[in-house]
């Protein structure tokens, strides 16, 4: 089916981070399918109640927000209100549980427009716990036409919360031509970042925080540093709100001198590609987690992966075939289990890297996003 789409999403590219990533990839895709998708955005870029629009497809509304929801969301119906008024709309997709997804569930109910929302991972996590507001989240899982989610593990708690057992699976996916093993000479790289020569590379990508296995990273840095140089990546930064507690865990000194090495967030996913090359061992120890995009690219970029059963990632690497596993409440073991992959032969290493890498290419691609998209989009038709 084609027609015109509502797509909510609090990030919208050139925003950092997953929900950003994801909410772009699918708009882009659902326009590819040969519908015309009208992205709205909240951003504090702009002057509360300010709009930006994108013309394009998709097209990008981007909407200032004001200092709270209540104010921006009864400002956002207003926009949709007018979209409404100019254009027939088929369905309004919402990326996130809350806001994005009750806004979608309540205007799609309210106009007779079907509405698809869209469960990313923490979201649901951060709406059923207090101070979430589970009575919202219940009625948005009920309520919405149709609900997505990226891991079987998020689709069983939105089923245990709202009864519904028709809940879609729709992957993360990752493009294995950015995310790839290179054939060049990173050595300058290493040293731009100051890497020394002997030191090995324990990497991490994204947001460093709490739920990404924060602690369990830095002590396993210091248990590899108590046997061999080594430093931590973090391909990306530090969440502000988490900086204290990172300081605290490390002690006295700089980061740099504990050999903490923070990039910021890289202009490019080929950049973020680059440096993912240069480590020795990817570490993803999520403490909870939805289907973390870092991990698909780094298995696309054919790293060696020790991670966390947090959330859908069991899903996505199978132990002792394209990856290391460990149990939550083993993430003190961690340190370990790096001295280990470092310790075993360069045969398994590789072996490992190959499989996570075709693992990626087999199953986690946008051709098979899309056709779950148009699966997605034919079941609106029909109802």
């Amino acid at each position: 089916m084609r027609g015109r789409l509502l797509f909510l999403t609090e990030r919208y590219a050139p925003d950092d981070g997953g929900v950003a990533t994801s909410a772009t990839r699918i708009a882009r895709s659902l326009a590819s399918l040969g519908n015309q998708v009208d992205v709205i955005c909240w951003t504090r870029t702009l002057e509360a109640g300010i709009v930006h629009q994108e013309d394009g497809n998709p097209s990008v509304l981007r909407v200032g927000r004001f200092r709270e929801w209540d104010s921006t969301l009864p400002h956002t119906l207003n926009i949709l209100d007018w979209l409404r008024s100019r254009n027939r709309y088929i369905g309004i997709w919402g990326h996130y549980l809350n806001p994005a997804g009750f806004v979608a569930a309540f205007f799609g109910k309210q106009n007779g427009i079907a509405s698809i929302v869209s469960i990313r991972g923490n979201d649901l996590d951060r709406e059923m716990f207090p101070p979430g507001d589970f009575a919202r989240l219940e009625w948005t899982l009920r309520n919405a036409s149709m609900v997505t989610s990226v891991t079987r593990a998020l689709a069983a708690k939105a089923q245990a919360i709202s009864g519904r057992c028709d809940i879609a699976l729709l992957h993360n996916v990752v493009d294995a031509n950015v995310f790839r093993p290179l054939d060049e000479d990173l050595t300058s790289l290493r040293r731009e970042l100051g890497i020394e020569d002997a030191e090995v590379v324990l990497g991490f990508s994204g947001e460093l925080r709490e739920k990404k296995g924060l602690r369990a990273l830095l002590e396993a840095l210091q248990h590899v540093q108590g046997k061999r140089p080594a430093c931590l990546l973090v391909i990306g930064e530090v969440r502000p709100s988490e900086m204290p507690r990172l300081l605290m865990l490390l002690g006295a000194d700089t980061l740099l001198e504990h050999r903490v090495i923070v990039t910021g967030m890289l202009p490019t996913p080929e950049d973020v590609n680059r440096h993912l090359q240069i480590c020795d061992v990817y570490l993803q120890p999520s403490l909870w987690d939805g289907m973390p995009n870092a991990l698909l690219e780094a298995m696309a970029a054919a790293r060696g992966c020790i991670v966390s059963d947090a959330g859908g990632i069991p899903e996505v690497l199978t132990p002792g075939v394209e990856g290391i596993l460990l149990p939550r409440w083993q993430l003190h073991r961690l340190g370990e289990a790096v001295l280990a992959w470092l310790d075993s032969d360069a045969a398994t290493k590789q072996q490992m890297g190959k499989a996570a890498r075709e693992r990626m290419v087999s199953f986690f691609h946008e051709d098979a996003e899309r056709q779950a998209l148009q699966a997605l989009l034919e079941r609106i038709s029909s109802s």
